[in-house]
Order: C-alpha cells, then sequence, then structure tokens
C-alpha cells in the first residue's frame, strides 16, 4: 500500500491508506484517510459524482463553490463541507481537523491543494479544461506552494463565515450533510 505524507510538522502523525478503505463491495460510505497530498487510485463506481470537501465557513471557498455550481452543467460534482457529516465519515474525524486544504473524491482517487483544484477546471467544460491543462503544467510542488500562501492567508483576505454556506432550494440536491 502506499503511504501517505504528513501535512506539516506539526499535524497528525503519518496517516496510512488500506485496503479496505477501496473494497468495491461495502456497502457503507468507504473512508479515505488522508493528509498530504491524499491517496491515488479507484475510490467507486465511474458513475458516482465527484465530491468536493471544502472550509464550509471560508469566504473564498464558497465563492469557489458558488463558482463551480454556475458552470457544472452536467451536475458532476457533489459538495459537502469540511465541518459536516459526510466529511466526518469519508474522510476521517482526524483527517478532517488537520486538513486546510480542499478535497476532492472522484472515480480515479483522492485528490487535495491544487491537484483538487484542476481537477474541478477540467469538469467544467472546454475553456475551463484548457486553463486546468495549462495549471497542470505547472509543476506541483510550485502549484501547491501557491495554493499554499492562498490558504495561509485565506480569512483574512475573503473572510470567515459563523457558519457554513446553506444552499438554495435548487442547489439542496448538489450538497451532502
Amino acid at each position: 500500500m502506499e503511504k501517505i505524507g504528513r501535512m506539516n510538522s506539526d499535524s497528525n502523525p503519518e496517516w496510512q491508506q488500506t485496503a479496505s478503505s477501496h473494497a468495491p463491495d461495502s456497502g457503507a460510505s468507504q473512508r479515505h484517510p488522508l493528509p498530504q497530498c491524499c491517496t491515488r487510485g479507484p475510490t467507486g463506481p465511474a458513475d458516482e459524482p465527484a465530491v468536493v470537501f471544502f472550509d464550509g465557513v471560508c469566504g473564498l471557498c464558497n465563492w469557489s463553490v458558488d463558482f463551480v455550481l454556475a458552470r457544472d452543467k452536467s451536475g458532476i460534482f457533489r459538495f459537502a463541507p469540511l465541518q459536516g457529516q459526510t466529511a466526518a465519515e469519508r474522510l476521517g474525524t482526524e483527517a478532517v481537523q488537520s486538513l486546510e486544504s480542499v478535497v476532492m473524491i472522484d472515480q480515479s482517487g483522492v485528490h487535495c491543494r491544487s491537484t483538487a483544484m484542476v481537477r474541478m477546471l477540467w469538469g467544467l467544460g472546454r475553456f475551463w479544461k484548457c486553463v486546468g491543462l495549462l495549471l497542470w503544467l505547472v509543476p506541483r510542488p510550485l502549484r501547491d506552494f501557491c495554493y499554499w500562501l492562498v490558504v495561509r492567508n485565506r480569512y483574512y483576505l475573503f473572510g470567515r463565515r459563523e457558519m457554513c454556506r446553506i444552499p438554495s432550494v435548487d442547489e439542496r440536491s448538489r450538497f451532502l450533510p
């Protein structure tokens, strides 16, 4: 099994992916232990929508969700706040508490930081797929460093909300608890 690295020097100890987290016949929600830049490998059926976990109290993260919702005409993304029940079940409580990243789980694996953002762009139509491909050409350490700079200052630059985003009636089917 592939070992998952640490998020930072003061975060929780390293996590290790287990074979049971990818068991195709398990009826329960799959749990994906994470930090660092997440796991790789199939996580479920190809027809299952991608799930994007975001910081529900971050102004930038909520703007990003609105951006994706407005452009995701095919409805391929579902959203769940990192503070919610779905994140705790699928990612694990300890992993969620140590995360400072958007996380996307799709049929190809679990993706964090800039990789999750690029993969979201790939699902938003031709123009945004091209933008995502251009960003993909930037070496991941550089992409993740730029992502880290924004993440470290997101509350200062974009504000912090007192509670998680409440979806509109039209959006409710796209959000998980």
